[in-house]
């Protein structure tokens, strides 16, 4: 039965839980090993999230509780289906990806970042994207090299 055959509560339910999917980067889906586990366990989490909520007899509540998983399911299932597993690096003579890079800033401070997959991405965790201002301008750099981001210099201190 169509919405607009229903009490007008529904009607209105409906319209607010269409929720807009969440953006796509344009960038390859570079992907570290523990990336794709997480991606994986997310996945996981948004269909239990899903089939939890599919169960719930009254419909408004069922597409209230159902919409964000449903949304995370269709974000999460391209992401994996994009998903290019890249190996360690092979070197750590230049900073390529799933590199970790130790650079001090001209203001003296030292800070130490790994390079991952959009998705895994958490700065305050210690790792930024590779598709990062930073990241984009010291990928293929060696240590000693100086490279300027925003008028400021940062100089790479150690690779690992």
């Amino acid at each position: 039965m169509a919405v607009a055959f229903t009490k007008e509560e529904s009607f209105e339910t409906a319209s607010e839980t269409l929720l807009q999917d969440r953006p796509i980067s344009p960038h390859p889906n570079l992907v570290t090993e523990a990336g794709l586990k997480v991606l994986e366990l997310q996945f996981q989490q948004a269909r239990a999230a899903y089939d939890a909520a599919s169960t719930i007899e009254d419909v408004n509540e069922r597409r209230r509780q159902a919409a964000n998983p449903l949304r995370d399911l269709r974000y999460l299932s391209a992401r994996l289906r994009t998903a290019q597993l890249m190996p360690d690096p092979a070197s750590a003579e230049v900073v390529a990806f799933g590199s970790t890079v130790t650079f001090s800033r001209d203001d003296g401070r030292m800070q130490t970042y790994r390079l991952v997959g959009e998705d895994e991405a958490d700065p305050k965790a210690g790792s930024i994207s590779y598709v990062s201002p930073v990241a984009r301008l010291i990928m293929g750099k060696a240590a000693g090299d100086v490279v300027e981001a925003g008028g400021r210099e940062l100089e790479i201190i150690a690779i690992s």
